[in-house]
């Protein structure tokens, strides 16, 4: 049966989305092509009607991710000012809601252990997407008035990946949350975007 190019595209993004769930659960050396097409209803032999390789599938949806979790800042922080949309973010990542779902959080905290042993192609797309999250970081700190904002995204994109990792390896639900109370906490007091500091600002 030959089917439109319509229904091959709807068929590829639906791969994508199973794929985006299973890199981030199980990582890029325990996602299974197999397991992937039989979860979309599909053969194995399919698989190359959309991708010349596994890499290939993974280096595509690395950027499905990061591009889908830019859509999702963007209507986060919609109409919000600069401190505001910052503080936001920082609430949303640093947060036990995104702790406890990594199938759908941030690539960097599910895939950073994962990097080093990757392929050339593959560590590039994440690069990619790092460098995408420390400019969005850096737009706001900038428009906020913080010298060299490049140099200080980078550093509270790794504080709170960081946290969020940390958080999820602790086995202690309540210290679990204790860290990143006080992590969130202590990231937003650094940037003067606290909840007390952005009341003030209101008023």
């Amino acid at each position: 049966m030959r089917y439109s190019e319509s229904h091959k595209a709807e068929t590829h993004k639906k791969l994508l989305k199973i794929a985006s769930r299973a890199l981030r659960e199980k990582g890029p050396d325990n996602l299974a092509v197999a397991e992937v097409m039989k979860e979309a209803g599909l053969t194995h032999g399919g698989f190359y009607a959309h991708f010349k390789s596994k890499d290939a599938l993974l280096a595509e949806t690395l950027t499905t991710i990061f591009a889908r979790a830019g859509a999702n800042i963007d209507k986060m922080v919609e109409g919000l000012p600069p401190r505001h949309a910052l503080a936001t973010y920082i609430d949303f990542y640093v947060s036990p809601r995104h702790r406890d779902n990594p199938s759908t959080g941030c690539p960097i905290t599910a895939l950073n252990s994962d990097m080093p042993r990757q392929s050339a192609k593959f560590r590039e797309t994440f690069d990619k997407g790092v460098k995408f999250l420390v400019a969005r970081i850096a737009g706001w700190l900038a428009a906020s008035g913080h010298s060299d904002p490049e140099a200080l995204a980078a550093s509270v994109l790794s504080a709170m990946a960081g946290a969020v990792a940390v958080s999820r390896a602790v086995s202690d639900k309540s210290l679990s949350d204790e860290m990143l109370e006080a992590a969130r906490a202590g990231i937003k007091a650094r940037l003067g975007v606290s909840d007390v500091e952005l009341a003030r600002s209101v008023n």
